[in-house]
This record gives structure tokens, C-alpha cells and sequence, in this order.
């Protein structure tokens, strides 16, 4: 050691203390001059390998190793097989794993890996199995993790049968794997259903790391571009982060970084549906609806095979278009689905107030909307289509006018404070002759019939009114033997007996009835006193059957005579009886 340098013990003790704190770029410059001092060091060397394995520099840890072969021995066949799997010679690995002396519990844990990477699902999962069946220590969790993995591997890739492991699915890792697996078995319900299990159980997770946000996000990404880890993740888990990092450049409004990574996934994998659905989202954010449609069509002339994710996609594209939107609005109107009518108009509108508010075809598809729902009385849904139209112009009546009709059978209040904002009268006047629309050619020709209202007189038209001056009056019926020079009598409105000169009719013969005299008067004592014995006297009323009045005196109207009862007499004898009135009119 040269004289005035430090120790080697006080090296060593640097060594430790970069250890422990995890500095292992300081603690390669401690060992870099203790292996100056004692350059066959087996211990320094070994230390100096495990510190450029944790630095990331796997290929000059593995050319020390070579060099110092003799030396090391197989004290580092873990490190120079693990260097070997970061550098993705995964044969290699499985060499010198297989060519230790002795199989500890990390060379095992390697060896999983790397027939994990070569696809041999099966023998893996021999070794993930007996590693949890036979150690206890801190990394169990992590092993039931990686076991679970290749289940879902075996499941998704070589269709094997799932076997019941006993994996209690306690975090978002075993939850998602197991969810994978039933993906690869079809049971896609019970897999949706352990998808949204895993989604809860990493939220809660990630809700104790408050740094999580997209630019966190972009940090993380950018962590998988670091050397080495293209070898330790499959071609579709690499596949799968270069669209989410496509996607990420979107999210992060670089849109230069995304058409760029978009295209070249394209380009790459020229059959799959999701990196031309990036560039299409890319262009609806741009505002670029037209170019994305044909984008996406192109593309499903070329791959008739996604025609179903493309096709949604087209069809989500087309829905701001006010012409699909009148479309399906018709057709669900000829369903009688109202509400799935109003909520096509729902979705087209907030798509506008998102991307294009204000314009032209957002104020249009309000305006069809409170158009359409006051059609179908839908007017509480209308009221706010309504107000936004018309605090767009405060001066359009048209809508002011819809505005108060439909709060006056929603909210009374709200349609008198809008009241307030309609014009005067003497503003409304159009400068409208009235008499000469009144006159004019059109007017006099309308013939409408109202509907009859009880209770009002409902004016009529012009044109009605002269049709019933045409009209000629129906003249009533006179009497055969009318005089018009003869003065009518006045009580020929009366029946004929309540007349004052009637005098009854003459019956069959004469009867001795007790006349209408004074009580006890004989039929004989009024023989004398009869008047109707004499030609110039007017009939006498017919007497009752018993009794005795006085005959009535001249002028005096006699009391009605009641009707026969329906249970006296025959039929003949009773229409008999009938009265007649005179031809004046009574019966």
C-alpha cells in the first residue's frame, strides 16, 4: 500500500457503509483500490461484481467474472447466470444453472424465471410450486405471484385446464393474473368480475403513494426504457408498453410523439387494430373528425377481420353528426323509445360542449332537442335547452316565448320573471292593416269549424257569417181554414177545455145523474132548471156518476177532468176518453 493512502481496513470499512446506504458507485471506488493492493482478492472481487449487478452493468460484471474465473469459482454462478438472463442469453442461463454444484433457493427462484422466459410453462410451474411448498421467509407472497402468472400464461397460450392452486387473491397482482386465466378459459363474465376486483385492490394501493398523477406516470413509463429490460418482459408485454406509451404522449397533448409512435406500431404490427385507433383519437383531439373516419376506413378495407372494433369506433364518430343524430333520432321516434331519442341528443350535445361549444351545430342541436322534447311534452326537460338558447341571444322572442310556455305548467314564478323580458306591445307591431286582412281574398274563403264550447260565444269567421244571412227562414204551418184578415183568437194557445166558452161535449144518452147543484138536489127538480134542454145553449160538462152540484155558471173555466185509469174500460172505451185539443196547437 502506497505510504500517506488510506487503509485497507478503512477501505473496507467505506465499502460497508456504500453498502448499507445503497451508493454503490462509491463503494466500486473503495474496491477498485483494494484490489490494487491485493489484486487476487476472491472477497473484493466477488463484492465488485454484486456492486456493478446492482448498478445495472450486467456485461462488466460478467467479463470480471470471466477474467477472475479461476478465482471465483463458482462462488458466482447466481450472479454470472442472473447477468446472463439480464442480458436475455437465457441458454446460457439455464447452462450454468444447471451446472452448479448445489440447486439453492435463489438459483431456483432464476431458474423459474428463465424457463419462464423460454415458454416452458409446465416445468415451471413444478419449480414456483416446490419453492412455496418448502421455504418460509419474506418473498412467499412474490412466489405465489409468479406462480400465479404462469397458471394464466398455460391458461391464455396453451388452453391447459385451470388446477386450483390454493392462491388466495389478497392483492391487485393475484386478482389480475387469475382474471387473465379465465380469460384464456372463456369465462369472460367471471373474469370482467375479477378484473374490477383488481382495479379496487390497486387503487387502494396506489391511494398511499400521493405522487400519482400522468406525468408520475411518464416517469414510470420511461423506467422500461432502461437497458436490459426488453429481456426480461415477453414480446406482448413489450408490445403492450409501447401503446401505452403511444397512448401517454396522447394524454400528455404531444402529438408529434404519438403520431410518431403510433406509426411506427403500425408498421410493426400491421394487422392490429389499436395503434390506427390511437391516430384516430389523436385526430378527434385535433378536431380532425373527417380525416380520423377516413382513417379508420382504410383500415377496415384492409383488415376485414376488426371490423367490430373499428365499426364502434366509426359509429362513435359518427354520432356528433347532425345528420346521424336526425337519423337515429327518427328511427327510435318510429320505435316509441322517446327516451332513447332524447339521449342521442344527450350524447351529440355534450360531445359539442366539449370539443366545439357555442358553435353553430351545438346551438342546432339544442335547438332540435327542446324542439323534440316540447313535441312529446317533455317540457320540465325542455326548460333547460331552452334557457341556454336563449342566453346565447337575449333577443330572440321566438325562444323567450317556448321559455315561459313551458315554465307556465312547470314553475308559475320562473314563467312571470321571464314574462318581464318579453317586448311591449307597441315594439311587437308588425304596422299590420287590419281591415284590409280582414278583406282580403284569402280571409273571406276560410271555412274551419271550431270545436262547439259550452257556456261561450265563440265568433265567427266572415265566411260565416254570410251563409247564414242566405239562409232563407223556414215558414211554419198554417191551418186549413185560416183568415188572415180575421183577428186570431187570443186564447188559442189554452187547451180546449180551459177555454172560457167551452162547454164540454155531448155524450150518448141521457142520464138521471146528481147534477153539480146544491147538496140533495133531485135529477127531476132540475129538469126545468136545465139549460142545455134549450137549442141556443152551449153543452153542459158531463156530470159525475154521484153527487149533486150546481151547473156551473157562464164564464166560470171548470176544473180538469182526470184521466181514466188504465184499469177501467176496455182498450176501445179508454182512447175514447183521449182529449183533443183544437187545431191551434195542443194536444
Amino acid at each position: 500500500m502506497a505510504s500517506g493512502g488510506p487503509s485497507v481496513a478503512s477501505l473496507w470499512t467505506e465499502v460497508n457503509r456504500c453498502g448499507q446506504n445503497g451508493d454503490y458507485t462509491r463503494a466500486l471506488k473503495a474496491l477498485s483500490k483494494i484490489l490494487q493492493e491485493t489484486r487476487d482478492d476472491v472477497t473484493a472481487l466477488h463484492c465488485k461484481v454484486v456492486c456493478l449487478v446492482q448498478s445495472g452493468s450486467f456485461k462488466e460484471a460478467l467479463n470480471v467474472m470471466n477474467t477472475h474465473s479461476k478465482v471465483l469459482g463458482s462462488d458466482v454462478v447466481f450472479e454470472k447466470a442472473y447477468c446472463e438472463y439480464r442480458l436475455n442469453r437465457v441458454e446460457s442461463s439455464l447452462k450454468t444453472i444447471e451446472s452448479a454444484p448445489e440447486q439453492t433457493d435463489k438459483l431456483k427462484e432464476l431458474y423459474g424465471q428463465v424457463l419462464y422466459r423460454m415458454e416452458r410453462y409446465s416445468e415451471c410451474r413444478s419449480v414456483y410450486t416446490d419453492l412455496i411448498r418448502n421455504s418460509q421467509d419474506e418473498y412467499e407472497e412474490e412466489r405465489k405471484t409468479n406462480l400465479s402468472a404462469v397458471v394464466a400464461a398455460m391458461s391464455q397460450w396453451e388452453q391447459t385446464p385451470m388446477e386450483d392452486l390454493g392462491l388466495s387473491e389478497v392483492t391487485y397482482e393475484l386478482c389480475y393474473n387469475a382474471a387473465c386465466a379465465l380469460i384464456g378459459q372463456g369465462q369472460l363474465t367471471e373474469a370482467l368480475s375479477k378484473l374490477q376486483q383488481a382495479e379496487e385492490l390497486c387503487r387502494a394501493s396506489l391511494a398511499e403513494d400521493s405522487d400519482q398523477n400522468v406525468f408520475d406516470s411518464k416517469r414510470k413509463v420511461k423506467l422500461t426504457s432502461a437497458e436490459g429490460v426488453e429481456y426480461k418482459l415477453a414480446k406482448k408485454q413489450l408490445q403492450a408498453i409501447d401503446f401505452n406509451k403511444a397512448l401517454l404522449a396522447m394524454y400528455t397533448n404531444q402529438a408529434d410523439q404519438c403520431r410518431k409512435l403510433s406509426s411506427s406500431l403500425q408498421s410493426q404490427n400491421p394487422s392490429h387494430p389499436l395503434p390506427v385507433l390511437i391516430q384516430a383519437a389523436q385526430l378527434c383531439r385535433e378536431k380532425q373528425h373527417g380525416r380520423a373516419i377516413e382513417l379508420l376506413q382504410h383500415f377496415l378495407d384492409q383488415n376485414p377481420e376488426s371490423a367490430s372494433a373499428i365499426k364502434l369506433t366509426m359509429a362513435q364518430l359518427y354520432l356528433p353528426v347532425t345528420s346521424c343524430v336526425s337519423a337515429l333520432v327518427t328511427m327510435y321516434s318510429h320505435e316509441e323509445d322517446i327516451d332513447g331519442a332524447i339521449d342521442v341528443f344527450k350524447q351529440a350535445i355534450e360531445y359539442y360542449q366539449a370539443e366545439q361549444p357555442g358553435s353553430a351545430a351545438h346551438l342546432a342541436l339544442v335547438r332540435e332537442a327542446a324542439n323534440f322534447k316540447l313535441k312529446y311534452g317533455r317540457k320540465k326537460e325542455a326548460v333547460s335547452d331552452l334557457e341556454q338558447l336563449w342566453k346565447q341571444n337575449t333577443k330572440d322572442v321566438y325562444t323567450l316565448a317556448q321559455l315561459i310556455s313551458a315554465y307556465s305548467l312547470v314553475d308559475t314564478d320562473k314563467a312571470k320573471a321571464f314574462s318581464k323580458h318579453l317586448p311591449s306591445a307597441d315594439a311587437m307591431s308588425f304596422n299590420v292593416d287590419v281591415d284590409e286582412l280582414e278583406n282580403s281574398h284569402g280571409a273571406t274563403y276560410v271555412r274551419k269549424k271550431a270545436a262547439k264550447v259550452v257556456g261561450e260565444n265563440l265568433p265567427t269567421e266572415p265566411g260565416q257569417a254570410e251563409v247564414k244571412k242566405k239562409k232563407k227562414k223556414k215558414r211554419g204551418k198554417l191551418p186549413k181554414n185560416y183568415d188572415p184578415k180575421a183577428t186570431p183568437d187570443p186564447e188559442r194557445w189554452l187547451p180546449m177545455r180551459e177555454r172560457s166558452y167551452y162547454r164540454g161535449r155531448k155524450k150518448g144518452k141521457k142520464k138521471e145523474q146528481v147534477g153539480k147543484g146544491t147538496q140533495g138536489a133531485t135529477g127531476g127538480a132540475l129538469a126545468d132548471l136545465d139549460a142545455s134542454k134549450t137549442a141556443s145553449s152551449p153543452p153542459t160538462s158531463p156530470r159525475p156518476s154521484s153527487g149533486s152540484t150546481a151547473a156551473p155558471s157562464a164564464g166560470v173555466v171548470p176544473p180538469r177532468q182526470q184521466k181514466p185509469s188504465s184499469s177501467g174500460g176496455t182498450r176501445k172505451k179508454q182512447a175514447s176518453k183521449k182529449k183533443k185539443g183544437g187545431k191551434g196547437g195542443w194536444s
